[in-house]
């Protein structure tokens, strides 16, 4: 009797870490699955999901959208934010929607665990598109700083704190996070001239379900540099070699994203190759909603559609 109680309350455990995790679908499995991988730590897909899953869906795509352990709409306070946890995660995506191979959609940091699961799942993944997503940190960072120290040049203070983060240990929390707070006093995440269409998808977002779910949990980067020692990474070795497993990598990019200097999106240029490759003028880091037209164009194009 012992035995089947323990049983029983495994299995019970089981069930509720299973549902531990966040996803939806859209449009038919019978089309290609597309996987989206949003940014963070303590991101969710959210404002993806509110704006461009369906429209995705809409171009004959299998859309599945979901928050990573510990972020967003998954709540676990157990989560330890470690790649190797996103990446079991992951696989039980696929699981859960009986996938057998799907293309790896990603965004900002999604874009690092992103390129590490391709490499280590190859079979899983029938091509890899990276929108807007990170893949040399450190390069980031430092562009990052470096355009801070010319746009503030004349703000004592700014210079300041400028020198303060360039103290920082570069493989931590706190250090990432003043870099992109010192990104968002440039205004370097917003859209240069929000257009029509732009305006009205952050509008419906605002008055949407996803906006009032649209949580952030603030421990996940601490987590995540607590406990995931390959942080701050450059995964443009990483990139050759998903291309050398046969994985086709595309990627997409908005002209005025400004965490990525011209000489990274070069590199990255060159990489993929100039046809699988695009830039988006007047456009941000949330390209997806900044010129949606564009974005859905270059992914259904990119992918046969």
């Amino acid at each position: 009797m012992k035995f089947f109680i323990a049983a029983f309350m495994t299995l019970i455990c089981f069930s509720i870490k299973a549902q531990v995790i966040y996803s939806k679908d859209y449009g038919s499995p019978q089309n290609t699955a597309i996987i989206f991988i949003h940014g963070g730590p303590s991101g969710n897909s959210n404002l993806f999901e509110a704006t461009t899953a369906q429209a995705l869906a809409d171009r004959g795509f299998y859309v599945i959208v979901y928050d990573r352990r510990g972020e967003g709409r998954s709540k676990d306070e157990e989560a330890t934010m470690t790649f190797k946890e996103s990446f079991r995660d992951l696989l039980g995506i696929y699981e859960k929607y009986h996938l057998n191979k799907a293309v790896i959609l990603a965004h900002s940091f999604g874009g690092i665990i992103a390129t590490l699961f391709v490499q280590e799942h190859p079979e899983k993944v029938s091509a890899f598109i990276l929108a807007g997503a990170l893949f040399s940190q450190q390069e980031t960072y430092d562009h990052i700083l470096k355009s801070a120290s010319t746009h503030f040049k004349n703000d004592s203070t700014k210079i300041a704190e400028i020198a303060a983060i360039e103290l920082l240990g570069k493989h931590t929390a706190d250090y990432r996070k003043r870099c992109y707070e010192m990104a968002g006093k440039m205004n370097f995440f917003n859209m240069p001239n929000p257009t029509t269409d732009s305006k009205n998808l952050r509008d419906a977002f605002e008055e949407s379900v996803f906006y009032a779910t649209n949580v952030r949990n603030h421990e996940s980067p601490i987590k995540f540099y607590r406990n995931e020692t390959a942080n701050n990474l450059d995964n443009q070795p990483v990139l050759r070699s998903i291309l050398k497993k046969g994985v086709p990598i595309y990627a997409i990019y908005g002209q005025e994203d400004g965490v990525f200097s011209a000489t990274q999106l070069s590199h990255l240029k060159n990489i993929v190759g100039n046809k699988n490759f695009k830039m988006i003028s007047n456009c941000s880091h949330y390209l997806f909603v900044d010129q949606q037209s564009a974005f859905l164009q270059f992914v259904a194009q990119k992918l046969g559609k």
